[in-house]
């Protein structure tokens, strides 16, 4: 099958369905890429800075 029937939409002609994700049918696990450097600082200084509020605000009220 050439790259341009694949791209085109159209079902294999051996009638059969063709795979909803691209490796679906090999049966080997599928898993998400790793997040980038600059996204997981992110998400780090995002907990941090939620954990420094959750104990200021802790002091405050106390």
């Amino acid at each position: 099958m050439t790259e341009r029937e694949r791209s085109s939409g159209e079902p294999p002609p051996d009638g059969s369905a063709p795979p909803l994700l691209p490796g679906a049918g090999t049966g080997q696990p599928r898993y998400e890429p790793p997040p980038s450097v600059g996204k997981l600082l992110l998400w780090v200084l995002l907990f941090a800075l939620a954990a420094v509020v959750v104990v200021l605000g802790g002091v405050y009220l106390t």
